[in-house]
């Protein structure tokens, strides 16, 4: 082999060797990817979850606050532990046809929703009005807090100017509540809400490589959380149908949205928990505890809080203890967690 011949041949084997490394490093840096990931996870969906997260619950009217999907079984209702309730009298029964054509456009106060029930003639119970029943009196109640505070003077008075043109237009006589024990009610439910609202967030971020889309969604369904109602949103169902989710598995939106659920790239997702939204009796807890650590293995990621410190065994002891006395407080008022008035309180 001439000498010309034999640099040619090595300039070929240097850049074959520039080519290969390149490529390595180029394989390096992109996001991990998920195995044979199926078509139908390509993009990622919009299920609906089993029921509206505490956001969306804010913003629903009361009629739509459905905290059971299953039908016919209950939905929200009237609550005194949450609610300053006013009768409506009537001097005789009237139809659900006339309540529905005449109850406000928009059962909101301000940040408080309120509820207006009949008095069903045939069964003697309480229920939103439905076409085909005839209700004998009507009562309805405006919730004394929320997360957005308190029940004040002016969310109390517009509640009362709203039921006053209902009260009118079906004939009734409106009793309301006194504002001043309203508001002083409210404002006590609020104090105590705000101090027993304890809602978990963990970050797993990646120790090394980038996750693909694609990569979050299927380790995160090999533990059983679907794709929830926005985007970059899974969710661990509740047991117990149309209850809320147990668990919310977050990423960005932007990401969850690209073409290629193999290209773009997340380097952390936050795991959480909305603990008054779910009973004690569910262990949402240890299946926060539980879902962060075997995720964390399996993804190659750091459990940190949202300062960036890791959160060790110990921190996750703590967690549990303080939190089994919130359960007590909240069992104390009656508002245990995962209950229909918790779930409207704490929302």
């Amino acid at each position: 082999m001439t000498l010309m011949s034999a640099l040619a041949v090595l300039g070929a084997l240097v850049l074959a060797a520039v080519v290969a490394h390149g490529a390595w490093s180029a394989r390096r840096a992109s996001p991990r990817r998920a195995d044979a990931l199926p078509d139908h996870a390509r993009r990622e969906p919009a299920m609906a979850e089993s029921a509206a997260p505490a956001d969306a619950l804010a913003q629903a009217e009361p009629t739509e606050l459905r905290l059971d999907l299953g039908l016919p079984r209950r939905v929200a209702q009237i609550d005194p532990l949450i609610d300053a309730i006013a009768p409506l009298t009537l001097d005789q029964p009237i139809s659900g046809e006339l309540a529905l054509m005449h109850l406000p456009p928009s059962r909101r106060a301000g940040t408080k929703p309120f509820l207006v029930e009949g008095l069903n003639s045939r069964s003697n119970e309480w229920e939103f009005a439905q076409p085909g029943q005839r209700y004998q009196a009507f009562q309805a109640g405006v919730q004394l807090a929320n997360r957005s505070g308190a029940l004040d003077a002016i969310e109390f008075s517009e509640f009362v100017q709203k039921l006053q043109g209902f009260a009118d237009a079906i004939g009734a006589m409106l009793d309301p509540p006194d504002m001043a024990d309203a508001v002083a009610r409210g404002k006590e439910l609020d104090a105590f809400a705000s101090q027993h609202d304890p809602q978990l967030v963990i970050t797993l971020r990646a120790n090394a490589a980038a996750w693909s889309v694609g990569y979050v969604q299927q380790c995160a369904g090999h533990h059983g959380f679907v794709a929830g109602m926005a985007a970059g949103r899974l969710v661990l169902p509740s047991s117990d149908e149309g209850a809320p989710p147990i668990l919310v598995l977050a990423y960005s939106p932007q990401a969850a949205l690209a073409a290629d659920p193999n290209i773009a790239a997340v380097r952390e997702v936050t795991l959480a928990l909305d603990v008054p939204q779910s009973p004690e009796s569910a262990e949402p807890f240890p299946a926060w505890h539980n879902a962060a650590r075997v995720l964390a293995a399996e993804m190659d990621a750091s459990l940190v809080d949202d300062h960036g410190q890791t959160i060790t065994l110990h921190a996750f002891a703590d967690i549990g203890n303080i939190l089994a006395g919130h359960y007590r407080a909240l069992q104390s008022r009656d508002l245990d967690a995962g209950s229909a008035a918790a779930r409207r309180l704490f929302s």
